[in-house]
């Protein structure tokens, strides 16, 4: 892999936006809500592929738009999905645990779902009691344990924990475990790539004030990163403000092969290589 010159600091935004277009091979986005966006799904997968998005992971958070997510898949062959209840959701369904749990596996099941989630722990809101959502965090970890997808994990202000439930079942196969939307720091980071967990990086890490991010992401393997756009939320710079789409994390990859000191196509390469890995497409 070649690298640029330059100190690896920050890119400037400005620099970043003067070519959001990807070289080939391209990337893709590794989590989106495109049901949330309320847009026509051909739309967003063109206007993505247009700026060199190949493909687009789309994210249930609940059961309806997990199943939204399998639909969208299977009208569109780009288009893949993964399927969970949010740890936010659980305790509003929590006295429907075993009917749930078993719609989630069914879908599961579906070829071109590539991970259960998301799912994990947040405490940073109130919406579900720490114990349900670590109780659904393990019904979840054992659905991806059975099926052979990844788990793709939402970790807000819980990292303990989650690394905590996570090595209850290790040992973990390689490329199994995405920590979507990354918000840990260095440390962090380096904790995960220990344990070969991969750290997918959103549109904040361009942000101003993201500097434990764009620590924990110049700390991060290369092979061990994936980009996505969390979509439409965190939408990066020089857009913030916008609503987001998976034609955005073209930007994010730059900044991130600015940030780490990689050629763009380089980076795009290994994304490409670390996304067939974990994602069987």
């Amino acid at each position: 892999m070649s690298k640029k010159n330059g100190s690896g600091s920050a890119p400037a935004p400005a620099a970043v936006a003067a070519a959001a277009v990807l070289p080939d091979p391209g990337g893709f986005d590794a989590h989106t809500h495109m049901d949330i966006l309320g847009l026509p799904v051909d739309e967003v997968v063109a206007t993505a592929q247009a700026a060199g998005i190949r493909r687009v992971v789309n994210v249930g958070c609940d059961l309806p738009s997990s199943r939204w997510s399998v639909t969208a898949a299977a009208e569109h062959p780009d288009v893949y999905a993964a399927v969970a209840i949010h740890p936010n959701e659980t305790g509003a369904v929590y006295r429907e645990r075993e009917p749930v749990l078993a719609a989630i596996s069914a879908l599961a099941r579906d070829p071109k779902v590539v991970a259960i989630g998301e799912t994990g722990l947040d405490y940073y809101r109130d919406h579900s009691a720490q114990d349900v959502q670590q109780a659904w965090f393990r019904a979840h970890v054992e659905i991806a344990r059975r099926t052979g997808k990844a788990l793709m994990i939402h970790d807000r202000d819980a990292h303990e924990d989650v690394l905590s439930i996570l090595a209850e079942y290790a040992p973990w196969p390689p490329d199994s475990v995405i920590f979507h939307c990354f918000s840990g720091d260095g440390a962090m980071a380096a904790r995960c790539a220990e344990a070969g967990y991969l750290m997918s990086f959103a549109g904040n890490v361009t942000f101003k004030n993201a500097g434990a991010l764009r620590e924990a992401a110049a700390v991060a393997p290369a092979e061990l990163m994936l980009a996505e756009t969390d979509a439409p939320y965190l939408t990066p710079l020089p857009h913030r403000g916008k609503p987001n789409s998976p034609a955005m994390t073209a930007y994010t990859i730059r900044y991130l092969a600015a940030l780490k000191d990689l050629d763009v196509a380089d980076f795009c390469a290994v994304l490409q290589s670390t996304g067939s890995r974990v994602f069987r497409w």
